[in-house]
């Protein structure tokens, strides 16, 4: 199979370092997917900042996706969109173009199940573990609820909350395509290194 995928989400202010820091750090060690999730920003104040990062991450051949803000998406170029849940996938693969990547979160079998019959091209399902992102926010799917929404769907899942290096190879083994990461990466004082061991701990698992 291919190589686990590792998507690195955003959170500028939330960061120990310099955002630019921590953009360059990742990029450098290899990540090569992420997704632009800043809640308190207007489409116009998000554009520049995309295209920042954008700047960054096309010496790497870095997709870029935007969590849900698809006009800043659009205006920047981008044909990659993740969807909170309930959002209909079918009307904005009409704005956006029949190749455009939709993603969108689920937090439950039934969740999955909805997104993949609206034609969305992977799933976050979350929270894997209670995260510090978001205290509270759950309850957490664990391992179980995580096998379970990946036997309920034929697209790609990525595990999002809690991922840590050491229990990102069972998120794998569990049936995921992949991991996603936040916190851990943009509140460490070594993003670089922590997506290097994540990206070694995925390793381990494909073949």
């Amino acid at each position: 199979m291919a190589a686990p995928s590792l998507l690195v989400i955003t959170d500028r202010q939330n960061t120990t370092l310099p955002f630019d820091e921590v953009l360059v750090q990742v990029l450098n060690a290899g990540c090569r997917w992420i997704m632009v999730r800043e809640k308190g920003l207007a489409t116009v104040e998000l554009c520049p900042l995309v295209a920042t990062i954008q700047e960054a991450a096309s010496a790497f051949g870095a997709t870029i996706s935007i969590n849900g803000d698809y006009t800043a998406a659009s205006i920047r170029g981008i044909r990659a969109i993740h969807l909170p849940q309930g959002h209909p996938v079918p009307a904005i693969r009409r704005v956006m173009g029949a190749q455009t990547l939709i993603g969108v979160s689920a937090h439950s079998v039934a969740e999955a199940m909805q997104a993949a019959a609206e034609s969305a091209n992977y799933i976050t399902a979350s929270p894997v573990h209670e995260t510090q992102s978001k205290p509270g926010y759950g309850p957490a799917l664990e391992m179980d609820g995580l096998s379970e929404i990946v036997a309920a769907v034929r697209i790609p899942v990525l595990a999002l909350g809690g991922v840590t290096t050491e229990n990102a190879a069972a998120c794998i083994r569990a049936g995921a395509a992949g991991v996603a990461v936040m916190g851990s990466v943009m509140r460490s004082e070594t993003p670089g290194r922590v997506v290097s061991d994540l990206i070694a701990a995925l390793a381990t698992q494909a073949s």
